[in-house]
């Protein structure tokens, strides 16, 4: 079993204070407005690009793609993709999540036909001390507590296109729908992140460079997305989460971001930030 690591620093480690933070998640002045809603006929949301820092910072922001979300057909799990921030090496896991609502399985038949072709290894420990993903988690529990996950973490090792080829081919073989969160934050811009790019109007000159990558992804360009994040060094920690995502999609999934700030607005600290946003993609 995977116990949570970041309960009590990225959200808090009582069920009664998750649940309020979650619910100060949906309803703050960066949230939608309110708590996640009944199913829609005409909303079928198929994948979504979610922040992943502390609850506090980018907690709203996520609310959004989560929103949307609650409001579309249940799937059969949840595919969760990630960066991995304390090591070079991508892999999955079969294990089961603790949070402080309890557990959440992971699709184990799923997991093991896609270990076995061969692009991703069985990995429980690599997951351990990861937050990207840990985050996510109590989320999904809010909106259905019988949610199955599967969870994937990615870094270099990681042949982007193979892997969306054998995702695709699982979901076919064993006739289930999946919907995709690809966990990252987009510009950690300043001397804490030691990426210091703009000094001039350096919150304008963010937002404009994020949206330039925001752009990239609503337009389903996953290849010019990933070379554009290399070639300007960009500090998007979940950029090939992200190129994964965009190349799982379907022809006629559509895009829309649905909220978009950055921790400068939470903390007032403009020399130190990092960017959330949440995009949506729907197949109507």
């Amino acid at each position: 079993m995977r116990e949570p690591a970041y309960a009590g620093y990225f959200y808090p480690a009582s069920e009664n204070g998750l649940r309020t933070a979650l619910e100060d998640a949906f309803t703050g002045e960066r949230g939608p407005g309110s708590m996640p809603q009944t199913k829609r006929k005409d909303r079928t949301v198929v994948a979504a690009v979610v922040p992943h820092a502390g609850y506090a910072f980018s907690g709203q922001c996520a609310a959004w793609a989560y929103h949307a979300i609650a409001a579309s057909p249940q799937p059969d799990l949840f595919l969760l993709l990630g960066p991995n921030h304390n090591s070079m090496e991508s892999g999955t896991s079969s294990e089961t999540w603790k949070t402080p609502f309890g557990m959440v399985r992971a699709d184990q038949d799923f997991v093991r036909a896609l270990v076995a072709k061969g692009t991703i290894r069985l990995d429980d420990e690599i997951m351990a001390r990861e937050h990207s993903l840990e985050v996510q988690v109590p989320f999904l529990q809010l909106l259905d507590e019988k949610a199955k996950i599967v969870p994937i973490m990615l870094s270099e090792d990681a042949d982007l296109q193979r892997l969306a080829i054998d995702i695709k081919e699982t979901l076919v073989e064993q006739g289930k729908k999946a919907i995709i969160i690809a966990s990252s934050d987009f510009t950690h811009h300043g001397p804490d992140y030691r990426y210091v790019r703009f000094t001039q109007h350096p919150q304008e000159q963010i937002a404009a460079f994020d949206k330039q990558m925001i752009n990239l992804i609503t337009e389903r360009k996953p290849d010019e997305f990933l070379a554009f994040v290399e070639q300007e060094l960009a500090t998007v920690c979940g950029a090939r989460a992200i190129t994964l995502l965009l190349k799982l999609l379907k022809p006629r999934a559509t895009a829309k971001l649905e909220q978009y700030y950055t921790s400068a607005e939470v903390t007032g600290d403009e020399k130190n930030s990092v960017s959330y946003a949440a995009i949506v993609f729907e197949e109507r």
